[in-house]
């Protein structure tokens, strides 16, 4: 057995897969054969589940077919609504959405069927019913009415309609929709690699998602997209903002948004995308300061720190201009990655093997009572 040690399991492969790599060399992300920006500038979220799901990108038919699938699945049980409403008003939302997917589980027939046939299908609800599951959570801590949902519109509108209950612009709903595609599936992070092996037990499709949201709530990995939005409000100015950035840096303090355990030298290409949203979003909006005070963060931190934004520094601003509380940034993460997520979990039930490492101990050796 080798005893090499990598910490945080840095550059080991483990996992082969025919879903996603990150080719930072070539700044592409590679889905299912195809750029996931080029697919996020001409094709739906919708159509990247499709093509998460059945490896192949959906044609106009098959894409309506999958959205009316997906639709006849809207709407929780009034059980979940229940379980929803008990749930204390302090309570993170990240654990509201654990606790809904969880209960979820005890409603699907074909819980214990880890058959792709089975798995598609639970996929399909999970779809339908996690982004009601995130504007309902918020509406349940709020004290607010429920947003049904709404079959009338698409699939990004409907969920962008059911947080903020207002029907969004066609430019609203196009970025958000953009937005739910370039969170949709990015190789191992740490929560996908989490639900794999949690799947590697042979355990359920929601056990492993449920594995997942657990792991995303930390904040080294999710929460970063939060903790931009908040530094923005607190510096409310271009100038501000430096200032505060760089009093940050000058106490040792990490500035979210910034770097990558992948993208170390060149820039995230999602960010990018997200940038070009923001810009014009916030012209929409008539608010183009925050677009420009975001550019000066990115100055600070290249100048400073040699580091390049990341998808959330930029997805932040943009969920905010559109209207999602900050407390669902990581939430509606969530439920866009729900299809990346499936897909692993599918791939590990077709071509399993059980995750167990061992270790390089380092305790003690030869005591005695």
């Amino acid at each position: 057995m080798s005893n090499s040690y990598h910490p945080g399991l840095e550059n080991v492969i483990a996992s082969e897969t025919g879903i996603s790599y990150l080719d930072v060399e070539k700044e592409e992300i590679v889905v299912r054969g195809y750029d996931l920006i080029e697919l996020a500038q001409q094709v739906t979220y919708l159509d990247v589940a499709g093509l998460l799901l059945e490896g192949v990108l959906p044609n106009e038919n098959e894409r309506s077919s999958f959205e009316e699938r997906i639709k006849d699945e809207y709407g929780l049980t009034s059980n979940i609504c229940s379980i929803l409403r008990l749930l204390p008003e302090q309570a993170n939302l990240m654990d509201v959405l654990r606790t809904g997917i969880s209960a979820l589980a005890s409603y699907d027939d074909e819980l214990e069927d880890r058959s792709k046939e089975a798995n598609t299908r639970k996929a399909i609800r999970l779809l339908a019913k996690v982004p009601q599951i995130v504007a309902n959570g918020y509406q349940a801590k709020t004290k607010q009415t429920f947003v049904e949902p709404r079959k009338d519109l698409s699939y990004s509108a409907n969920f962008l309609y059911m947080i903020t209950g207002q029907v969004p612009s066609k430019m609203e709903e196009d970025i958000f929709d953009q937005s739910l595609i370039v969170y949709s599936e990015h190789e191992m992070p740490n929560s996908t690699f989490a639900a794999r092996v949690i799947a590697s037990t042979q355990s359920d499709l929601y056990g492993a998602l449920t594995g997942a949201v657990a792991s995303l709530k930390g904040t080294l990995h999710g929460g970063a997209n939060e903790a931009v939005m908040e530094m923005l409000l607190e510096a409310g100015s271009e100038g501000n903002l430096e200032t505060l950035m760089l009093s940050k840096l000058a106490r040792k303090e990490r500035i979210m948004g910034f770097g990558h355990r992948v993208y170390m030298k060149k820039a995230d290409p999602r960010a990018l995308l997200m940038k070009d949203a923001l810009a014009a979003l916030s012209l929409e909006k008539n608010q183009p300061e925050l677009y420009t005070m975001c550019v000066v963060g990115e100055e600070v931190m290249k100048r400073e720190k040699n580091l390049h934004p990341n998808l959330d520094y930029y997805a932040a601003p943009v969920y905010y201009l559109l209207g999602i509380p900050i407390e669902l940034f990581t939430p509606v993460f969530l439920a866009a990655r729900t299809i990346g997520v499936s897909s692993h979990v599918m791939e590990q039930h077709a071509n399993n093997r059980l995750f167990r490492p061992r270790v390089l101990y380092t305790g003690p050796r030869n005591l005695h009572p």
